[in-house]
């Protein structure tokens, strides 16, 4: 026996026959993970099927817009909703507002870890209009 209902075989088991909130599994076991792909492929798909399930379709076409012009960002929200998936953290499916939540969230940490002060030092030269006792009134 392979776990399924006498009569039904893996074959004839359809998307429709799944209840909502479910999805199907690889009857072998491997997660649909081949001899040909290797670890990083395996983790990006585990990602990508997570965030397929916790993530409104209209969520997760913003994220995929948004990983063509900042790919870092798109990561680092990728692997913060997939680890609060996995945690029981999630209450419910992401939506678009919820993601740019996540994302200015995300972006003030980033720009709090990145900001660096810029300093400019210009060269002194002997004759400088910025002198102290260039005054102009020797000229009156």
């Amino acid at each position: 026996m392979d776990g399924l209902p006498p009569g039904i075989t893996a074959a004839n088991l359809s998307q429709d026959d799944i209840p909502e909130g479910f999805s199907a599994a690889d009857p072998t076991g491997d997660g649909g993970s081949g001899p040909g792909m290797s670890k990083s492929q395996q983790q990006d798909a585990k990602i990508a099927a997570v965030l397929d399930q916790c993530m409104t379709p209209e969520a997760r076409q913003r994220l995929t817009r948004i990983k063509l012009v900042k790919p870092d960002k798109a990561a680092a929200v990728e692997k913060l909703i997939a680890s609060m998936a996995m945690q029981g953290k999630l209450p419910g499916k992401v939506n678009e507002g919820k993601l740019i939540e996540m994302l200015e969230g995300l972006g003030a940490q980033m720009s709090k870890q990145s900001a660096s002060k810029i300093t400019i030092n210009r060269k002194k030269y002997a004759f400088d209009s910025d002198d102290d006792d260039d005054n102009d009134d020797d000229l009156m």
